[in-house]
């Protein structure tokens, strides 16, 4: 696995370069030992946990326990989504950092995803860079949370 870009909504990059944390969150996906492929999103997941961890993020943090919503890592005023799965899922993912924003319980977020060429090789319909980002634009108006996109493959 490796790091293949970044994208910036509402100034998402700038604000993690500016806390010295770009190349913390992208070097997580410099992983060469995990091959993207098939039935490897829980290795995937597996691998930014751990590296989450060690930097103390607490893992599956709950929004909201009366409806059992959590996003997958929170850290301070911070998020990081990761999102290997079904396309739709990612919208429910933006709309959980959304609300955090919001409540002023975030100021920032990271949504990492495969690119297109990766999420083929994971599986059919997988939420991918390609498709996500350009959508993220259409909602510029609605969607306010910053949001560094790292795509990886």
């Amino acid at each position: 696995m490796r790091f293949d870009a970044a994208y910036s909504h509402r100034n998402g990059v700038e604000i993690w370069k500016r806390r010295d944390l770009y190349e913390w969150a992208t070097d997580i996906f410099a992983a060469p030992r995990i091959v993207v492929q098939a039935k490897s999103t829980r290795e995937i997941r597996d691998h930014v946990r751990l590296e989450l961890r060690s930097d103390g993020w607490g893992l599956n943090a709950t929004i909201d326990a009366a409806v059992d919503l959590s996003v997958f890592a929170r850290k301070e005023d911070m998020a990081f989504q990761l999102q290997t799965g079904n396309i739709s899922r990612y919208a429910y993912d933006v709309l959980k950092l959304q609300h955090l924003y919001m409540s002023r319980e975030i100021e920032c977020a990271v949504l990492a995803v495969p690119t297109k060429d990766a999420s083929i090789k994971i599986g059919s319909n997988i939420a991918h860079a390609e498709r996500i980002w350009p959508e993220l634009n259409v909602f510029d108006r609605i969607v306010s949370v910053p949001i560094m996109v790292i795509a990886f493959e």
